[in-house]
């Protein structure tokens, strides 16, 4: 991409969200490069970042925090950087666009359905956040709308209104959160239309999509992301895998096609929940979910004799701690495929696991948030002895 068609956003320096608006897409790429290169460069060779060829609107689950400026106006956008200071945005170049659409027509509502905004310091108010998950491949719409109460006014009308607008949407969510946090969703929801998920495809496997659940927010790429982890797995169709930090268990169903066994483990249990009928829709037999540590999971097997041939860990930012990778280190898997997003705690983790005998063997960077500084790595690790 060439230097005269960077977009310019009118709210970059407010906003914070994305470090290197402005610069040249091929630049922001080189940039990640080099990153990773400091980072990983001692542990193997780093292969050539995968970019996107569009970089724009990619985002397909879009936040959008309410509040009123000071003459009083409905405002909608995202916080200012370590402040709860409201920047009003219209347009965001990175989020998809129908779902900003959506939500500009819902702050248009609000006045005339007189709701209105909570305000923080106060506790006055009713809605707090709006979010938009729309599936790149199914089509599909959820709108989430968050309260601090469940007793929303004329709540009908107001979806026969927001359906009028947008009859693209599938479903229609009410979460209700009424503590004092900056968690945006809270536990109860409260479906007002349609099926109260969506679905999507990813690499051949349809997954259901809740408000609360965990879902890659670059499709694209994590189709790219996901295919390198399990090409890196090298599956023959015999072997035992654990898929830790499974989530709605993306990981799981794709490497199931090719595995002979999966167990996917997460402590969230919505996500667990999600993930069962996930494998019931793909008709995927060999699967299987458990709710709980994936740590403590790996220990018990190793203390039981049981073994994996394969790994595939995908934590937080935060990193793995090393309760965790002492658990994997003893179970003793031939192949360990880490999936990153954040290249310094990789690095962290990597240190340890190369000390207890495990030797990197390929890292692949894959560009998921053009524009900030954020890069997710693919690293495949395997025993030296073998």
């Amino acid at each position: 991409m060439s230097e005269e068609k960077v977009l310019s956003c009118a709210y970059a320096k407010k906003c914070g969200g994305c470090r290197y608006q402005g610069v040249p897409y091929e630049k922001q790429l080189a940039k990640k490069q080099k990153q990773v290169q400091e980072l990983l460069g001692k542990y193997g060779k780093v292969q050539k970042i995968i970019g996107m060829k569009n970089p724009y609107f990619y985002r397909n689950k879009v936040h959008a925090v309410f509040d009123r400026d000071r003459k009083g106006n409905i405002i909608s956008g995202i916080y200012e950087p370590r402040s709860h200071r409201v920047v009003s945005i219209d347009q965001c170049l990175i989020e998809d666009e129908k779902s900003q659409e959506i939500i500009r027509t819902i702050r248009g509502m609000l006045k005339s359905f007189k709701i209105k905004t909570y305000d923080e310091d106060t506790g006055y108010g009713l809605l707090r956040h709006v979010l938009v998950r729309r599936g790149f491949t199914s089509k599909e719409i959820m709108v989430v709308l968050v309260t601090v109460s469940p007793v929303f006014p004329s709540k009908n009308n107001f979806v026969k209104a927001l359906k009028k607008a947008h009859p693209e949407i599938t479903t229609i969510v009410l979460n209700v959160n009424d503590r004092n946090t900056s968690m945006v969703l809270g536990d109860r929801d409260i479906v007002l239309y349609g099926k109260g998920y969506i679905k999507d495809s990813l690499c051949g496997c349809t997954f259901r999509i809740s408000p609360r659940s965990f879902y890659q927010v670059n499709p694209k790429q994590t189709e790219i992301l996901y295919e390198k982890a399990v090409e890196y797995a090298d599956l023959t169709g015999k072997e035992s895998v654990i898929d830790a930090y499974c989530g709605i268990g993306t990981i799981s169903l794709i490497a199931a096609k090719k595995a002979g066994r999966v167990t996917g483990v997460e402590l969230n249990k919505d996500a667990v929940k999600d993930a069962r009928i996930n494998a019931k829709e793909n008709k995927s037999s060999n699967v299987r979910f458990c709710e709980g540590d994936a740590g403590e999971y790996m220990e018990a097997m190793a203390a039981s004799g049981q073994t994996a041939q394969v790994v595939f860990m995908d934590p937080p930012r935060a990193g793995s701690d090393q309760k965790f990778l002492s658990s994997l280190v003893k179970l003793n898997p031939d192949r360990v495929v880490y999936i990153s997003c954040n290249p310094e705690t990789l690095a962290r983790d990597l240190g340890y696991l190369t000390r207890k005998g495990y030797a990197v063997r390929k890292i692949q960077p894959v560009e998921m948030f053009c524009f900030t500084e954020h890069v997710e790595v693919v690293c495949l690790l395997s025993r030296k002895d073998k």
